[in-house]
């Protein structure tokens, strides 16, 4: 994280991630931790559709197909939907630490124009671990996971409690996710982001 501001770079005291006993075994795809996610959901028309797999220790890969709804300048993805895709990919490591975390800070460098129809290979790790703060990375490459990069970005994630869900949002999804029988999915869904 060498350009990056001083609040995402790691205290003295941070320690090194450790991954969930429980987490899935590299290789393993995610899945969308809400149906209704723009980012990772299938039920979202225009939505980016991200698919995550789990790396070693506290990493993954991810991809991201560009599609006209996508565009930003004609022909172009749009710089909001390619960070949406890094910050997706970002939230997505906390499945591997089995932590409920929302993104606090993120801080996105757009290396190269990434055009429409372009899948867009992403790699994040979290870095360290201070507290209630996790500090990851991403890059997001085209023409191949060893593509020259796109995209990067860093980011500051949040510890937080599902009360942070449940005391925000709109109370027919709340009540929606709260009464599926499905404990698993009740608890992905209130996985990432604020």
């Amino acid at each position: 994280m060498s350009g990056s501001s001083a609040s995402l770079q790691p205290p003295a005291d941070a320690v090194k991630p450790v991954r969930h006993p429980d987490a899935p075994a590299p290789g393993e795809l995610l899945g969308a931790h809400y149906e209704h996610c723009f980012g990772c959901g299938p039920g979202q028309s225009h939505g980016l559709h991200l698919e995550a797999r789990a790396g070693e220790d506290v990493s993954l890969t991810a991809e991201f197909t560009v599609q006209p709804a996508h565009q930003g300048a004609p022909g172009l993805a749009h710089g909001g939907v390619l960070a949406t895709a890094l910050d997706e990919t970002l939230g997505s490591l906390n499945w591997l630490l089995r932590t409920i975390a929302v993104t606090g800070r993120l801080e996105t460098d757009f290396v190269r124009p990434v055009p429409v129809g372009t899948v867009l290979h992403l790699q994040a790790e979290v870095t360290a671990v201070a507290g209630r703060k996790i500090y990851s990375t991403a890059t997001g490459r085209i023409g191949g996971p060893d593509g020259p990069v796109a995209v990067r970005a860093d980011a500051l994630f949040i510890e937080v409690k599902v009360d942070h869900f449940t005391d925000h949002g709109r109370r027919e999804e709340i009540q929606a996710v709260m009464s599926d029988p499905d404990q698993i999915r009740r608890t992905r869904a209130f996985e990432v982001n604020p």
